[in-house]
């Protein structure tokens, strides 16, 4: 399987034409389209030097203290299931 990423316009009347060199010739394809349109409800007025919305960082830093990520130390080696 391979992972195409393609970026392509739409003519005035909403034809998309997609031409793909493939190395699989004479050969039936499964394809997979998936379509979103690039620009966002984002505007460059709404958005920082970073491209992140104005005031992210402000309302999401800390919003996981009251339920923090805990990360389980591993086992030592001589406590671990042995092998069969």
């Amino acid at each position: 399987m391979q992972t195409l990423t393609l970026k392509a316009r739409a003519d005035k009347d909403g034809i998309l034409r997609l031409e793909i060199l493939t190395d699989q010739a004479d050969q039936e394809l499964e394809i997979v389209v998936v379509m979103q349109s690039i620009h966002h409800a984002l505007t460059d007025e709404s958005l920082d030097t970073m491209g992140y919305p104005l005031g992210y960082f402000d309302e999401t830093y800390g919003c996981m203290a009251d339920d923090p990520i805990e990360r389980n130390q591993p086992l030592h080696p001589d406590g671990r299931d042995a092998i069969e």
